[in-house]
């Protein structure tokens, strides 16, 4: 019998150390070891503890355990009945969401110890690097994953093949291969929960990568906020080297590659990859002009390439099972499987992966359960404060590079944000301007300017100050700092206000004409009043206020004094009767 709890970040937030220690004392002496995995995905249930039995198959899925849950987990481990475990049990509807996926980048996360190297290789890890070492040359490598039809997970969508391929002609004895761990998407988190739950799926991924382009340096480029996921992809890269895995002349072949990690200190822009290419020299994150491109000219301007977290991790298992087998998934023009960190109003929110031609539907309700508390979905947010705003109406799109394109979104790395009928649009455009406009490096005026000037526009609008051609000022500022910026920050920064404008124009329009918020959600153009007949005078709302605006004997009507109302919100919520109106 083994016990395994689920220490991601979300996990560990949750709890879940506290859990694992608690089961240990419990157990202590018995001989049944507490372990440590990675995140599962199911974000939304930590902390999570997996029972196993001898032969490593799943007995039970334990959810939302606290450490005072030992007590009955040490009695199962005695008795054997389940009924001891109650409602820690995995409910089927929960299990649904990991039972419609299909898991290759995600496939080990949750289920191995990312501080084993002998749980990563029980898992198959290392074997996709002895074929290629066992016989590959790197043009067989780069024909597989074109076979493969792997695409840049990072966002662009850009052939990987065609980049390493590029990298191996470029002439130089002097190459690097580089990953983009610097995720800095609002609501995404799936390379942080690849590197944290199975750092050596990406080790091996980019040994075939480096053997691919030739390269005998690999980098690894992770922002400074996820701590845990460099202290365990250290560990790793520590354990693969004295394993033979890393370093020279590996597994005795005539390759060597070598492994660093650099720490960035959370730039966006510093998920371009020239700008990327700077920070790791030494410089100010700020792009470059291309061409020439980092195949070319990139890190020392050497020939270099550059992929993300999630790209990487879907090589070793391209190379393992064939190009034809990944190529499978998906549809003709986006091939495999895409990992989407599902977040907001999303009644089961964490890490899906599925194969590419799913919908968004069967993503949002399928997997994710619908919205919470029983609201309408209004719109998901694709690809980050690069991406845009897609609507009820477009549920049934098809999750590909083309069709999510068409919608004016981009599949970008991977965030999906869900939001409900309460989720004002013109919030949202605002909240990712305010991070776009934060985040530009300042380079291009296009972006440094153009931003900021959208961001003065959606802030007065949302204030109650918007005036007639607001709209059209941000749609003439929007085509202007796409045409004119830089690097792809810029030019995608318009995405989130040229999908809303293009789906809830009616909102904008609400706030600037009617100085009316239709979601009721800013409130500088709110005000609260208390419907006397349903008001039953309990007093809890005068109790909750938190300047003494509402007045009113008990037992009786209350009301609110609308001139020092300051908009909180506190008495709505506090209302047990639905007499506080929101107008």
């Amino acid at each position: 019998m083994r016990i395994a709890v689920g220490q991601g970040s979300c996990g560990i937030a949750a709890g879940a150390q506290k859990v694992a220690d608690a089961l240990r004392t419990k157990l202590a002496g018995t001989g049944i070891p507490v372990g440590t995995v990675g995140c599962i995905g199911m974000c939304w249930l930590e902390p999570i503890v997996d029972l196993y039995d001898d032969d490593r198959k799943l007995l039970h899925r334990l959810v939302q355990v606290k450490p005072e849950d030992a007590e009955k987990i040490a009695k199962w481990t005695k008795t054997g009945e389940d009924s001891v475990l109650g409602d820690l049990l995995l409910a089927p509807e929960d299990a649904q969401f990991l039972e419609k996926q299909t898991r290759i980048a995600l496939r080990n996360c949750g289920i191995i110890d990312p501080d084993s190297l002998q749980s990563a290789l029980d898992a198959g890890a290392y074997s996709a690097i002895k074929k290629v070492l066992g016989g590959m040359s790197p043009e067989d490598v780069i024909e597989c994953i074109k076979e493969s039809g792997l695409a840049g997970r990072g966002g662009a969508g850009f052939p990987t093949w065609f980049k390493w391929n590029a990298a191996r002609q470029s002439p130089g004895d002097e190459k690097y291969l580089i990953c983009n761990a610097d995720e800095g998407d609002p609501g995404a988190f799936m390379d942080r929960a690849v590197i944290e739950s199975d750092p050596h799926t990406l080790i091996e991924g980019m040994l075939i990568g480096a053997y691919a382009i030739g390269a005998q340096e690999a980098i690894v480029y992770v922002r400074a906020e996820y701590p845990l996921a460099i202290r365990r992809l250290e560990h790793a890269i520590q354990e693969a080297r004295q394993a033979g895995y890393i370093g020279k002349n590996i597994l005795g072949s005539n390759f060597s590659c070598d492994f660093r990690i650099k720490a960035g200190a959370g730039a966006f822009v510093c998920g371009e990859e020239t700008a990327l290419i700077e920070s790791l020299q030494g410089q100010r994150g700020m792009p470059r002009l291309k061409p020439p491109f980092p195949a070319a000219a990139g890190y020392w301007y050497k020939p270099s390439n550059i992929n993300n977290v999630e790209t990487y991790a879907n090589v070793a298992w391209i190379i393992s099972n064939g190009g034809a087998a990944f190529a499978a998934m998906g549809t003709e023009d986006s091939k495999g499987t895409k990992v989407f960190a599902l977040t907001g109003k999303i009644r089961r929110g964490g890490l899906v992966e599925i194969p590419m031609g799913m919908t968004l539907r069967d993503v949002i309700f399928g997997i994710g359960g619908g919205i919470r508390d029983g609201k309408a979905f209004k719109a998901v947010q694709m690809g980050g404060p690069s991406g845009g705003c897609i609507p009820a109406e477009l549920l049934d799109t098809v999750i590909d590079y083309k069709k999510l394109g068409a919608t004016g979104a981009i599949m970008g790395s991977g965030g999906m944000v869900v939001m409900d009928e309460d989720t004002c649009m013109v919030s949202m455009a605002k909240f990712f301007l305010d991070f776009t406009a934060k985040e530009s490096c300042g380079k291009c005026v296009h972006c440094r300017i153009g931003t900021k000037r959208m961001q003065e526009i959606l802030t007065r609008i949302v204030e109650g100050s918007g005036q007639e051609g607001d709209i059209e000022l941000l749609e003439e500022l929007c085509g202007a700092i796409k045409d004119g910026a830089l690097c792809g920050l810029g030019q995608t920064a318009p995405n989130p206000v040229l999908t809303t404008l293009r789906y809830f124009r009616s909102e904008f329009e609400a706030h600037i004409r009617e100085k009316r918020c239709p979601a009721h959600a800013c409130s500088d153009l709110l005000h609260y009043e208390i419907d006397a007949d349903k008001c039953r005078g309990c007093t809890l709302c005068a109790r909750k206020c938190p300047v003494y605006a509402i007045s009113g004997e008990a037992k009786e009507p209350h009301k609110i004094d609308p001139n020092v109302c300051i908009r909180c919100g506190a008495c709505y919520a506090a209302c047990r009767f639905g007499a506080v109106k929101k107008l």
